[in-house]
């Protein structure tokens, strides 16, 4: 669109880009990772809007889809806020809610609220610069910390519930993936489905053509799984290839 395109990683380069472009009448957030200092939020006549990816004030911080499916919820949304100095505290312009799909992944939400994003802040830009959108103060009431995915968070608990190993894997497909251990060795899940088998926990066994793993309220077959050094595969595939039929995960 022959717009011109800054992509600032540091504070210091955020500002002087801001500075560069002055005078502003508004900047727009999506997902920037960063909190802005007060003389980056001055910048702008009208100051910093963002575009959340939550129903604040839950899920405040850097990964509330990932968060939100992680924990179960069965509803998400969008929140418009002003920028303040807090983490996603700032006073609110406007929210719409969506349900989460009981198989939606973490991408393929994210990608639905992008949509809803840019179509909210679209529809609320003219009014908040003119006045007659006036953003109301947000509640702490609620307030949970949607912290940035870590390494740590990526295993799948076998001494958890199927369920959870359900929602971890969904919340961190496609990117960065949840991840077991198989037999020593660390593969990265990308989907499972819920299995009557009974497999003891801490265990996988072959049954019907693909890996089903013992969890501690249940079992769960590994649909896609992608074995370190090696594509993204069915789990029946690699269990065809692995000429094995069980073996020890954790």
């Amino acid at each position: 669109m022959g717009l011109e395109v800054q992509q600032p990683s540091t504070s210091a380069e955020l500002e002087a880009a801001l500075a560069n472009s002055a005078p502003i009448d508004v900047g727009i957030a999506v997902a920037y990772g960063r909190i802005l200092r007060p003389r980056v939020l001055a910048v702008p006549r009208a100051g910093f809007l963002n575009v959340h990816f939550s129903l604040l004030p839950r899920w405040r911080g850097a990964a509330p889809v990932e968060r939100a499916i992680m924990a179960g919820d069965t509803m998400s949304g969008v929140t418009i806020i002003q920028l303040d100095e807090g983490m996603d505290t700032g006073p609110v312009l406007t929210a719409q809610a969506v349900d989460i799909a009981p198989d939606e992944t973490g991408g393929a939400l994210t990608a639905r609220l992008a949509d809803l994003g840019g179509r909210l802040i679209s529809n609320s830009l003219e009014a908040y610069l003119d006045g007659s959108l006036v953003p109301q103060t947000q509640t702490d009431e609620g307030a949970v910390i949607a912290r940035k995915i870590q390494k740590e968070d990526r295993p799948i608990e076998i001494d958890g519930t199927a369920k959870a190993a359900r929602d971890k894997v969904r919340a961190l497909a496609p990117s960065p993936g949840a991840t077991l251990r198989v037999d020593g060795e660390v593969f990265k899940i990308l989907a499972v489905q819920s299995s009557e088998f009974d497999v003891e926990p801490g265990r996988w066994v072959g049954i019907e053509g693909w890996p089903v793993v013992g969890l501690s309220d249940g079992a769960a077959t590994l649909s896609l799984i992608q074995p370190p050094g090696r594509s993204l595969q069915e789990g029946s595939a690699w269990l065809r290839g692995a000429r094995r039929s069980g073996g020890i995960v954790e």
